[in-house]
Parts: structure tokens; sequence; C-alpha cells
């Protein structure tokens, strides 16, 4: 059986960045794990890449059908945004996956799959790096949501302390 490599932190740790280095370093083999979410795209995200864009009705038809393996919902300045990871975007019996999630989700991927086939990373970073990383990438975006990037920083450091 596969594994699957959660990488956990704040937002702008740079999860991502990691994940999309060894995947493209390809040196074990490892699968993006993609995740699914309600929330809106944002300026260059592609459907499939970044994430699964769903909308509620379509969560709420996999959360029914026993397909969502973990699944959180962040009460934004823009409403409910829901980001979740279905079983069928994964395959442990012929792959290994690297991702990123909370320490919630953590614990739901280890009631799901077993401590033995999960490993997790905490990144840790500075917060005035990350709060500059956030808003770099906030500035790009056509319409800014600098509220929730608050939100989410302040969340976020209450959650990582």
């Amino acid at each position: 059986m596969g594994k699957v490599i959660l990488f956990m932190g704040p937002s702008s740790s740079g999860k991502d960045t990691i994940k999309r280095r060894l995947i493209k370093e390809n040196k074990f083999a490892l699968k993006e794990m993609i995740m699914s979410t309600t929330r809106p795209m944002r300026t260059g995200e592609v459907e499939g890449r970044e994430y699964y864009f769903k909308t509620v009705d379509e969560m709420l038809e996999l959360e029914k059908n026993g397909k969502i393996i973990e699944k959180r919902t962040y009460e934004t300045a823009y409403g409910p945004w829901h980001y979740f990871t279905t079983s069928s975007s994964i395959d442990l019996d012929n792959y290994n996956y690297v991702g990123s999630n909370t320490l919630e989700g953590l614990d739901q991927f280890v009631k799901f799959y077993g401590m033995e086939n999960i490993i997790s990373l905490l990144i840790k970073v500075d917060d005035g790096i990350r709060l500059q990383r956030a808003l770099d990438r906030e500035k790009k975006e056509e319409n800014p949501k600098y509220q929730e990037l608050c939100r989410r920083f302040l969340a976020d450091s209450i959650d990582f302390s």
C-alpha cells in the first residue's frame, strides 16, 4: 500500500511550493493529491491543478455517497467555503501521494487510511514572511479579498500556536 505525505502549516508557509518541487524532481514517484473546494477560483488557477472546484450541491452528493475523506468549512467574509478530499482522487493501492492539509485533516486521514500510511510534516515560517507572501499573492487578484486574507492569517495564528 502507498503512503500519503501531508504538509501542514499556516497559509503562505510554502506548503504548495515544497509539494510542487518534490513532484517536479520526481525522486520519490509521488502523485499530487488534489483537494476540492467550493470557494471561487482565484486568478490563474486551473480546474484540477490547484483544486477541483465544486458546488455545494456536488459536495453534499459526494458526502452522501461516503466519498469524502476529510472536510472542513471556513466562515469567511464571503460566506462559508468548504475544502475537502475525496476518496476517488486517491489510489493508495498503486501510488504514493503528497498534499497539504490542516491538523484536523490529518486526524481524518489517519482514521481513513491508518497511521502507518500517513507521513506528516509541519512547516513553520516567520509570521512577517507569511503575511508578506499572502499580501503579494492577493495583490495579483482581479478582486483582492484582503478581509479574508486577514481573517485567515489570524485564524492560522491560533490554529498553529
